[in-house]
């Protein structure tokens, strides 16, 4: 076994314990934010597999996984969280996280081969954050690889990206907006590298009208 397997922190879901954090996260969320805003134009059906790509600007995007399955899409969700956070929240594992180490490529196979994997359960889903670490919001994401190689070895699953936006424009507590964009159309013929920046593209594309429109169209977005 290699040293990377050996760091590797696999999930190790408990149903209880999500039940209570998935009470706490509700509570949290209603405290601290204004409105949790959701503009929905994806929706799995008892079929579908499913990669949810999210940009990450912000300690909040961590439970907003959580938040979005128990909600809205009640798959068999798991999640790739950073192997430093995992280690310093290792609750986390209970709730389907599983890490992955963004500092060095090779360290990181093994947890991209548990992601496919894990897309092979029925009713699967599978959340990553392909910039890697927290970022300042920009249209412009830069990806890390894994995403692309995820979906080549899963074609079947549908990729959807998610785009989070919040900001304090009306309000002296923020306004937390989700945008869940269509799956996009990924071409498996591509090499892992070229289907990345496809992904990267269409997150553009949507975190720019997501900005727009939580400023000038909040009414666009559902509360939950």
């Amino acid at each position: 076994m290699s040293k990377s397997d050996q760091n590797f922190i696999a999930a190790a879901e408990s149903r209880w314990i999500t039940l209570l954090f998935d009470i706490y996260v509700r509570t949290l969320f209603r405290r601290r934010f204004k409105y949790v805003r959701v503009d929905l134009h994806y929706q799995p059906g008892p079929e579908n597999k499913s990669i949810y790509y999210l940009n990450h600007t912000s300690w909040w995007d961590g439970l907003i996984p959580l938040i979005l399955n128990r909600k809205i899409f009640r798959q068999n969700a798991r999640a790739m969280m950073e192997d430093k956070q995992m280690k310093k929240y290792p609750f986390f594992k209970k709730l389907g996280a599983f890490s992955v180490n963004t500092d060095d490529t090779a360290s990181a196979l093994p947890s991209l081969r548990y992601a496919a994997e894990s897309l092979q359960r029925s009713r699967s889903a599978l959340y990553i954050y392909p910039e890697g670490k927290i970022m300042p919001f920009t249209t412009k994401p830069d990806f890390k690889k894994g995403l692309g190689w995820i979906s080549n070895q899963c074609p079947a699953a549908d990729v959807v990206p998610i785009g989070i936006f919040m900001h304090t424009a009306r309000y002296d507590k923020p306004e937390l907006f989700i945008r869940i964009g269509k799956p996009v159309a990924a071409d498996h013929s591509l090499d892992s590298g070229t289907l990345n920046e496809v992904f990267e593209l269409e997150m553009g594309n949507l975190l720019r009208n997501l900005k727009k429109d939580a400023y000038h169209y909040p009414d666009r977005f559902k509360a939950i």
